[in-house]
């Protein structure tokens, strides 16, 4: 069998990598079983500059924040800020203390460095301003785009005034109050006036789209992608504080799907830039329905790397990660008959392999799933191999 599985290895690079598919994708996304091992980073960081030297890639889309993604995209494509800035407000997740990533936009920076702006790379985040302890409060997103209608289209068509907005939106403390992501009670996403920030915010979003052609003459495509980018985080936000306050058994499904569908809203609006890496868990990249366990309950939702493979087709690839070892979090060599194991047994420290043929390599042998003993990393599925275009597989994650 590894005779089979090693005929369809192939050394990590964007030439390999574009083979593997029919088509140059618009999104290419490559996962990552774990988040933070510098090893799966460096890979990222090595991948992307192939793909801008070799490719035509301009854009990297990664898990963070799309709003707060903004510093970064400004500092690489205009030097606004600096770099310690970039780092600091850029990202979200504790993801600008990452070495790899700072190198990113470092290199990034020095490669814009003088170039027109239709040749510039572009950096974004695509999920939305969440956290795994809650949301953030929608007056950011809210009031960037109450702001940039007002300057541009007559009062009289805005739905309610900058005052109105945060009349209705009172203190930031009761948005982001942690206790609501566990304690339906805590959230204020129910309430009479979050009902009608709903309907507003709506309205905005509508004028926004009514008014495309006056709005990117008065301003610039980019301006009004950004607007749009608010639009969807306004309202993906309320939606989001909605069903915190949900009382029923689907309230937690709700939540993830709804976190997954602003990420897969996100990702196809970077597309239009195309092509774009998109680097995130493979969980979200996946294009398989999404299943865990929570409180004593199954959870299953949409993925945002379904929805956006519903939309692209082969406009969209998915390249999942796997590791073989992270001796420092206790994850040693993986059993031999697993998918792991088969590809520790190969003797290269990393490298692409085709999926689908792996899948057909296997034929109705189902092979057994590994399991981690530490709850950060995601092992592969045997069940879903065929449904990922490639498996980047790295021997060992080194402690950094």
């Amino acid at each position: 069998m590894n005779l089979a599985v090693q005929d369809t290895a192939h050394v990590v690079d964007a030439a390999n990598v574009m083979r593997l598919l029919p088509t140059r994708p618009r999104l290419l996304a490559l996962g990552e079983p774990t988040h933070g091992e510098h090893v799966l980073l460096d890979l990222r960081n090595e991948l992307f500059r192939q793909l801008v030297e070799r490719e035509g890639y301009r854009t990297i889309a990664i898990e963070s924040d799309c709003v707060t993604g903004l510093v970064v995209d400004d500092f690489v494509t205009s030097g606004a800020g600096s770099l310690d800035e970039a780092m600091a407000r850029g990202f979200s997740h504790g993801w600008g203390a990452f070495p790899a990533n700072r190198e990113l936009v470092r290199w990034m920076r020095a490669y814009n460095d003088g170039r027109p702006a239709a040749e510039r790379l572009r950096f974004a985040g695509f999920d939305g301003p969440l956290e795994i302890t809650g949301a953030a409060s929608p007056r950011r997103a809210l009031s960037a785009l109450h702001a940039y209608l007002a300057a541009r289209v007559d009062t009289g068509l805005l739905p309610c005034t900058a005052d109105t907005l945060d009349r209705l939106l009172g203190a930031d403390d009761g948005w982001t109050n942690p206790a609501a992501m566990m304690d339906p009670a805590e959230s204020v996403g129910q309430t009479p006036e979050a009902r009608q920030l709903r309907l507003l915010a709506d309205d905005l979003v509508a004028l926004l789209d009514a008014q495309t052609p006056q709005l990117i003459a008065a301003s610039s495509r980019d301006a009004w992608d950004r607007a749009r980018l608010y639009g969807r985080t306004a309202t993906g936000l309320l939606r989001y504080h909605f069903w915190m306050a949900d009382t029923s058994p689907s309230r937690l499904a709700r939540l993830l799907g709804v976190r997954d569908s602003m990420m897969a809203a996100n990702l196809l609006a970077v597309a239009e830039r195309g092509p774009v890496l998109v680097n995130a868990h493979n969980g979200h990249l996946q294009r398989h329905r999404s299943r865990m366990r929570m409180g004593g309950l199954r959870l299953e939702w949409w993925s945002a790397g379904a929805i956006v493979d519903a939309h692209l087709g082969e406009a969209y690839a998915f390249l999942a990660t796997a590791l073989g070892t992270i001796r420092h979090h206790g994850v040693d060599a993986p059993p031999p008959d697993t998918v792991e194991g088969m590809l520790y047994a190969l003797p290269d420290d990393r490298y692409v392999v085709d999926a689908r043929r792996l899948a057909a390599a296997l034929g109705d042998v189902t092979p057994p799933a590994r399991v981690s003993p530490w709850f950060g990393y995601s092992p592969l599925d045997p069940a879903h191999l065929g449904s990922a275009d490639g498996i980047v597989f790295v021997r060992d994650a080194l402690a950094g």
